[in-house]
């Protein structure tokens, strides 16, 4: 999830199980993408009511507070700074996320399989899901799909081969990875990268 900043309006960005493409002309985009699970404690608001959706922060908050805050980033030297800081003071004054979620997302993006898991955690299969939409707007198998969809791009970006990376994430072979960062992304996995 991400708390964005575009022609002086601050919106959340939910959950996404889907290619998202903005409409309308190009705009300039400003983001502070947070930890998987923590912001649903610094918003509010429980990611599943969120999942592929894009909303005003007043939506969310009283509008006084986000105009504050949007004079905030508008009237900074730097969007992302000012973004940032302001994440931080919510972070400061929010819950603290579920500990087990960090773990969960930790086991995950080592390649751990959901149900291992789980086991692990010592919850059920059942449990986990409903805390995973909570915290992530998705069950663990999306959240594991994502999480091993990130590895093999961070790989692919760092100069290893497209197979080797698909590989080494966890996929059957470099189609495997190209048809998960279609579905994923809408983007063929060259184009998403900056090759095609």
């Amino acid at each position: 999830m991400d708390l964005l900043w575009s022609e002086g309006r601050l919106l959340v960005a939910g959950p996404d199980t889907r290619p998202y493409v903005p409409e309308g002309p190009p705009r300039s985009w400003t983001g502070v993408r947070f930890f998987p699970g923590t912001a649903p404690s610094l918003l509010g608001v429980p990611a599943h009511e969120l999942r592929d959706l894009r909303v005003d922060l007043a939506d969310l908050w009283p509008a006084a507070r986000v105009r504050r805050l949007g004079d905030r980033v508008e009237s900074a030297h730097d969007a992302a700074t000012a973004l940032e800081d302001i994440a931080l003071d919510r972070a400061a004054r929010a819950t603290a996320p579920d500990p087990l979620l960090h773990r969960l997302v930790r086991r995950l993006d080592e390649g751990c399989p959901v149900s291992a898991t789980a086991a692990e955690l010592g919850v059920g299969t059942r449990t986990l899901h409903r805390r995973c939409l909570v915290a992530f707007g998705y069950g663990p198998k999306t959240l594991a799909r994502i999480l091993r969809l990130q590895r093999a791009l961070a790989l692919a970006r760092a100069g290893t081969p497209y197979a080797e990376s698909a590989l080494r994430a966890g996929y059957a072979d470099q189609s495997h990875l190209s048809r998960e960062v279609r579905e994923l992304t809408g983007m063929p996995l060259g184009e998403l990268l900056g090759g095609g």
